[in-house]
This record gives C-alpha cells, structure tokens and sequence, in this order.
C-alpha cells in the first residue's frame, strides 16, 4: 500500500468509501449483507487500507453501525474513520453527532466534514452554529481534524475557505469532471491555499468503469489488462497535494483490482494522458445526467421514484437507442418516469445538480411514441 503524510498521520493513499457496501437487491433502502460487508472491510485492513468514510445518511444510517461494528474487532489506533453532519437529514447537530459516535461505538471521529456543501446550503453551514460546536469537540478531543465535503461553484468554494482554516476537504475528482467540468479550478483553489485534498467520486460513481465501446477502445487497446477503472484511479491519485482518494467498493473483486492499482501506481506518461483525454471527449458527448448513484435524492422523493435507476436507462438509451427506455415499461405505472410530479425536490438534494424533472419529461414523452 501507498501512503500519504497528512500532518502527523499516515494515511493510505486508497480509502475505502461505505456508501456502496454490499446490499440485499438494488435501489435505496435495501439492507446491508452483514457478513460480506465485514469481510471486505477486514480485507482492505489486511491490505493496508486504514482511511474508512461514512455519513450519517448512507444506508440509511446502517452504513455507521455496519462500519463501527467492523472496526471494534481492531486496535483504534490501526484505522481513521471520517463521518459526515448531514444538515438536510438532521439539522440538530449536536445531536447528530451524538447519534454518530454511538452508531460507531467510538469516542472521537478522526475526519469529521460538513457534509455535500454547495451553494444552496454553504450559508446555512456558516451561520447555523454546527462549525463553532464541531471546533468545541475538536479541541475536547472528539474531532480530530475538521473538514467538508463539497460539490458546488467556485464562488461557494472560495468562500468556505475565506470562513477559516480548514483542516481538509473532500471534493469530487475525476477525468471526466476535470476535462468537461469545474473540478481542475475547484482542485487549484484549494492547491492554492495549501488545503490538503480527499477524493471522492474517482470512478464517477462507477460511469467511468462502463464507458460505451467508442470511449473505452483508446484505453482498452492501449493496455487490454487494465480495467477501465484503474485508468481513472491512476489519474487522480497521481496528482499532487491528494491525502486520500476514497473508492466505494462494493465487493472484493473491486478491492482488489482497485489495490493493485494502487500499489503498483506510476505517473501517466504524456501519451496515456492523452489516451484518457480522448475517452474523456467522447465519452462526455454521450452523456445525458452525470448521476453518480449515491440516492441522495431517492428517500426524499415524494413518488418513490429510483431516480438513479431512471437516469441511468435515460442513458444508456442515449448511448445505444432510444429503444433502452422499453425497459422502464416493466416497471409499475406509478414508478415510471411519467409519475414524476416535477416537484423539484430531488433537486435540492442532488449533488451534481442535475434538472432531474427535465430527464423524467423527457422520457415520458419517449415512451409514450
């Protein structure tokens, strides 16, 4: 395992996200399966992982106890632990926190961050109380090193970093988003104030493991035994002032081919980055909705509507054919696109800000042709 100095810890370059654990069937809500979740966690300790993410929301707060369940079968001080205060789930942050530490049976949360920060809610975290209140329990000892997460503008970034000093942050980064994106700025500003950076989304939720046949044939004819994800891993975690790059690992397989990445890690050359430059172009022009499926949206939806199940068929079916959305006919009337209500709600949960409605109207009206 590589590892990366971040002031006196030593933190695995690879950490392991709890979002995608391993579940009974697809969609939100479904259960964790308890024992496979706990041996890829043991895995990835016994292979040098010690850098585990959670948040309040994953798995409906089963991602916390799964994690803290895990881990108390290991020495506290083999492992770093990053939790999140999700404002929109439960805006009482003291309690939150509370019901955190209890979830993971723990008595301090190494990275604790304010989770999802983007324009809508970067001044509802700044003047709610919950920063003064975290830098309480940092300096209690409760908190360790205090962060945020972030997937908004610029502008939003530039001023949580002007609020304070910041210990890190988490933002999403990835080729595609760096090449057709925001995040090559959001990455230099942060660079620029010497902030230590954690990765999430590396894969892009795992869209960039599953490139359509045009964008993945320069990389898979380069090196045809290296995964697709593995060219997006390199990427990232080749780029400088990067503490830990967190992958969602939903099975061992990933694991692995995710370490061996890692492990084995050497710069891009000038024509690999090229190649990944290329994939990047054509696969952006083929994209409809950059959904990273983390179901942020899917338990606010008044319809109950697997949103990131729809927005990927409304994919898939700009990449092979409008045909694709005949699928979504299998589905009961009532969680078909066409009974979105356009309420607006999952918007204000989405991440990427995706116009989510617009997809939905979309592909009803391709369905009824």
């Amino acid at each position: 395992m590589k590892y990366t100095n971040f002031k006196d810890e030593k933190l695995s370059l690879l950490g392991m996200g709890a979002m995608r654990l391993p579940q009974k069937g697809e969609g939100w809500g479904m259960p964790i399966i308890h024992d496979e979740a706990e041996a890829l966690i043991d895995f990835c300790l016994e292979q040098g992982i010690n850098y585990f993410d959670t948040a309040y929301i994953y798995h409906g707060g089963e991602s916390e106890v799964l994690l803290g369940n895990a881990l108390k079968k290991h020495p506290r001080d083999s492992f770093y632990v990053a939790d999140k205060y999700s404002m929109n789930a439960e805006p009482d942050y003291k309690l939150q926190f509370e019901t955190q530490l209890k979830r993971l049976q723990m008595d301090r949360i190494d990275f604790y961050l304010l989770h999802a920060v983007q324009d809508t809610t970067v001044d509802q975290y700044l003047t709610n109380g919950c920063i003064e209140y975290f830098l309480e329990q940092r300096a209690a000892g409760r908190i360790k090193y205090l962060g945020f997460s972030f997937h908004g503008s610029p502008e939003a970034l530039v001023k949580m970093t002007n609020h304070r000093d910041w210990d890190f942050v988490l933002m999403q980064l990835n080729y595609l988003d760096w090449f057709h994106n925001n995040a090559k700025e959001l990455y230099e500003h942060l660079r620029s104030k010497n902030i230590p950076v954690m990765v999430m989304e590396p894969i892009h939720g795992g869209l960039l493991a599953k490139l359509n046949d045009e964008a993945a044939a320069p990389l898979l004819e380069a090196a045809p035994e290296k995964s697709l994800a593995s060219w997006a891993l390199r990427f990232v975690a080749n780029l400088p002032g990067i503490a830990v790059v967190l992958s969602g690992m939903s099975n061992q397989e990933q694991a692995e081919d995710n370490l061996a990445t890692i492990k084995a890690l050497a710069p891009l050359t000038s024509d690999e980055e090229a190649l990944i430059i290329k994939a990047a172009d054509i696969f952006n022009k083929t994209i409809g909705a950059t959904c990273t499926d983390c179901k942020y949206c899917v338990e606010h939806c008044p319809q109950g509507l697997n949103i990131p199940y729809l927005l990927h068929t409304y994919n898939s079916s700009k990449t092979g054919g409008i045909w694709r959305l005949n699928r979504l006919k299998a589905l009961p009337e009532d969680k078909q696109p066409a009974a979105c209500i356009s309420c607006n709600v999952c918007m204000k949960y989405c991440p990427q800000n995706l116009e989510i409605p617009k997809f939905m109207d979309e592909m009803a009206e391709n369905l009824k042709a």
